[in-house]
């Protein structure tokens, strides 16, 4: 099959390409600014802004599949502002599927994130969950993949956690009792390459977490060795970030404080649909101690 990639130089996407090139597809990667030396030599790169409808038409000619990593991290404040969720999550989805039911592409899919609401309590949420909306309501065949945070080489989760924890002395919102799922790449990967080949997969929602819920505190401890976490109380937490947030090159603001307000784990793991169980999942404590 011919599979665009969008985002598909980012770090889920280099993944995915070189799993889905290793299956023998056509795969091409799209991005702003595409670096080939991301990707196996077979995975040709085109450079597209999802922004930008008129960008993004002449790489979907010929396409079957077409696989929407294109994302902003929930973690940090974007460059420009947190109204850039809204732009970049569902105006880019938007145009991705007006250019994919133009062009005849047959399947979408659609990397989403647990908890995706269109009236959810952050701007990441509720651009995600109001993408999900434009994705089914479209004429394609589409999957949605709704991941936990995923870790691996050239992630950004164990360097948030070193930027939230400092050593030895950790202030953390709620005392870090937010659960998290880490699921590694390696693992999602090849989840997401059987959305693009799988035809019984189509209308499906899938919610990926790996092995282990843990807590922001248990990951802290895990990332920084001995550290003593301090509760900080989630009001004074949220004041604190709000006001981070007002100040140049802060990385954190009040939408990273109200993410930290609610879980980030399955209700139950759907990597079973893929074959497989959570349990043989490799765990983020097995990873940071094979780096």
């Amino acid at each position: 099959m011919n599979v665009l990639v969008t985002g598909g130089d980012g770090f889920v996407g280099r993944h995915l390409c070189r799993e889905l090139d290793e299956r023998g597809h056509d795969v091409a990667a799209l991005s702003r600014d595409p670096d080939p030396t991301a990707l196996p030599d077979g995975v040709e790169t085109v450079a597209g802004d999802v922004t930008d409808r008129s960008s993004i038409d002449p790489a979907l000619e010929g396409v079957d599949v077409l696989v929407n990593l294109v994302a902003l991290s929930p973690l940090f404040i974007p460059t420009g502002g947190n109204e850039m969720h809204e732009r970049i999550h569902l105006g880019g989805t938007e145009n991705l599927v007006a250019a994919a039911e133009d062009e005849g592409v047959e399947r979408f899919v659609q990397m989403s994130a647990l908890g995706a609401d269109p009236d959810g309590s952050t701007h990441y949420i509720r651009a995600k969950g109001r993408a999900e909306e434009v994705v089914r309501e479209s004429a394609l065949e589409w999957v949605i993949v709704r991941p936990s945070v995923i870790f691996g080489d050239g992630g950004e989760f164990v360097g948030f956690t070193k930027k939230l924890t400092p050593p030895v002395v950790a202030p953390l919102p709620g005392g870090g009792k937010t659960r998290f799922q880490p699921i590694w790449v390696e693992d999602l990967a090849p989840m997401l390459a059987d959305c693009v080949e799988d035809d019984d997969r189509a209308g499906e929602v899938y919610e990926l977490g790996g092995p282990e819920q843990l807590t922001l505190k248990q990951i802290a401890k895990l990332v920084r060795g001995r550290v003593a976490v301090v509760p900080v109380p989630m009001a004074l937490a949220g004041v604190g970030l709000s006001i981070g947030g007002a100040v140049p090159g802060f990385p954190m603001g009040s939408d990273q404080y109200r993410s930290l307000r609610f879980d980030n784990t399955t209700a139950e793991n759907d990597v079973t649909a893929f074959g497989t169980e959570p349990d043989v999942l490799l765990t983020l404590e097995e990873y940071l101690h094979g780096i």
